[in-house]
């Protein structure tokens, strides 16, 4: 005998089946070996230091689903406490680096340290392969913490170019930093990783010269 199945329970049915089917997400490449912090710590320059910044790496890139890399921030440090100065090109090993969306930075640390770094706005994106706001933008946030010479080795003046070595949120102090869309004022405004001095180590100080607190972190 033919059965019928009333069309009400039909209709649900079906309903039901294209409701349960599993939305279609982006996700991050698990290539992605280098990006700017989405969010900085919150506390200006005080990142807690080498270790407090590089857990942040860690912990965004875990966010991301990015696991089992080893994370650096690109950051040197000043000599002090009788440890030895760090440069920050130091920290990220080797290479290559390719960015959120699975395009290559640079090969190597020479080509990341030349023109020929595919940095710029459109390649150096957060965790999440979203772009961060640079000049134009509002706000703009274009100034990231490094520390650094456009080398990577560490930027000596006659002032703090560390923020204390990540552990300072004063309103005095400074700390070189780098201009993600490579664009803008300062000594080199064209440099991801070495445009200027900071105007003071406190959240306040750095977003009134265009910062957040962001930073490069880097897969080795």
């Amino acid at each position: 005998m033919r059965q019928f199945v009333p069309i009400g329970i039909l209709a649900v049915s079906s309903v039901f089946a294209v409701g349960a089917r599993p939305a279609v997400i982006e996700s991050v490449p698990s290539t992605m070996s280098f990006f700017i912090t989405s969010v900085g710590l919150g506390d200006g320059a005080s990142l807690g230091g080498l270790a407090g910044a590089d857990k942040h790496c860690s912990a965004l890139a875990d966010a991301a689903d990015v696991r089992g890399k080893t994370w650096r921030a690109y950051l040197s440090i000043a000599a002090a406490g009788g440890q030895p100065a760090v440069n920050a090109r130091d920290r990220i090993g080797a290479g290559p680096w390719y960015n959120a969306k699975g395009v290559l930075i640079a090969a190597n640390l020479e080509q990341l340290h030349s023109e020929a770094a595919l940095t710029g706005k459109t390649g150096s994106l957060n965790e999440k392969g979203e772009q961060v706001n640079g000049r134009g933008d509002t706000p703009n946030t274009h100034d990231i913490l490094t520390g650094s010479n456009a080398d990577g080795t560490l930027a000596v003046d006659t002032v703090s170019t560390t923020c204390s070595n990540w552990t300072s949120n004063a309103a005095t102090g400074s700390a070189f930093v780098g201009h993600h869309d490579r664009q803008g004022g300062g000594v080199r405004p064209t440099s991801w990783n070495s445009a200027h001095p900071s105007r003071g180590c406190g959240q306040a100080n750095l977003a009134a010269t265009g910062g957040n607190g962001l930073f490069y972190c880097f897969a080795r």
